[in-house]
């Protein structure tokens, strides 16, 4: 890590667990500690520093402002194309030391730009049907401020045990249909009836735990709406954007964003937004389905080790 000039921090905090651990964007040289580093209420005072860049007083080391680079780069590929991009840029904050609801609101905002970058992609292409997709959005947005006001209030552990079944059956399905989104096929609901049903849970869902969502979204508007598998994925992309925005505003209105981390991890966001959809709108839905089936079990590895692996 780049050396650079002492610090000093003194905490004053009673809701965090005590903890020795400094964050990894920052070098310890001299520290005066009465309580923990890791808390949302510490993460904002660090007075001097260390290394490679800093923005309004907080600083970081180019290592790990490179690291957050790569991670957004590589979410942001994954995320136009199949979703997922948060099996990465999650951990890549956590590992970064942001506290998890800190590291919640800063995935909601870089994850912003890089899907606001695809979905610009995907409609410069055609592939976005704006009648089609305007009531959804609406519904989505709606139900995604719902769902995010309520995680404050509610447990969601009960989601946390359901979903990964759901995704596993949703990759097994995919994988045994390997027609599954090729062509335009029948619709089964209308456009309204599609909006409010899908809307209102899958934005009330993403807003509420969210692994999984771009997966649903995606399966809705193939098996529901009967669309193929590439302009399923653009209307996916447009829906996750808008719940996305939804969940930000309410994570930057409590604070919860850390603005230094989102901005390294926007940056490769942006990039990898437009070759994810670049790739995606070449090579169409055998492209698509195999990132799909790949990203889909590999987040129900992780949730499933989520629940398990530590017991």
């Amino acid at each position: 890590m780049t050396r650079g000039i002492e610090f000093h921090l003194v905490i004053s905090s009673e809701h965090c667990e005590r903890s020795t651990s400094l964050p990894r964007w920052c070098e310890k040289r001299e520290l005066e500690v009465d309580e923990p580093v890791g808390c949302p209420e510490v993460i904002g005072r660090w007075t001097g520093g260390v290394c490679g860049g800093s923005w309004g007083g907080f600083v970081m080391s180019w290592d790990v402002v490179f690291l957050l680079f790569a991670a957004g780069l590589s979410a942001g590929f994954l995320d136009a194309v199949a979703g997922g991009g948060g099996l990465i840029s999650l951990p890549a904050l956590l590992w970064a030391g942001l506290p998890p609801q800190m590291a919640l609101g800063t995935n909601k905002m870089q994850s912003t730009w890089g899907t606001l970058m695809a979905v610009r992609r995907y409609a410069m292409a055609g592939l976005v049907s704006w009648t089609q997709v305007r009531l959804t959005v609406l519904m989505t947005f709606v139900f995604a401020c719902l769902g995010t006001g309520t995680v404050t209030q509610v447990s969601n552990e009960v989601l946390k045990k359901i979903v990964p079944w759901m995704l596993l059956g949703i990759a097994v399905y995919g994988l045994l249909s390997p027609s599954l989104g090729k062509a335009t096929a029948k619709a089964r609901l209308s456009l309204a009836v599609f909006a409010c049903l899908a809307g209102g849970v899958l934005g009330f869902y993403d807003g509420f735990f969210g692994p999984g969502t771009g997966a649903f979204w995606a399966m809705a508007c193939v098996s529901l709406l009967g669309l193929e598998l590439t302009r399923a994925t653009a209307f996916t992309k447009v829906v996750n954007l808008t719940s996305n925005v939804a969940s930000l505003l309410i994570f930057v209105a409590t604070d919860r964003v850390h603005y230094p981390f989102a901005a390294a991890m926007i940056a490769g966001q942006l990039i990898g937004g437009r070759l994810g959809a670049g790739m995606a709108i070449k090579h169409g839905a055998p492209f698509i389905r195999v990132i799909f089936i790949t990203v889909v079990f590999a987040m129900v590895i992780k949730l499933l080790w989520d629940q398990f692996g530590g017991a």
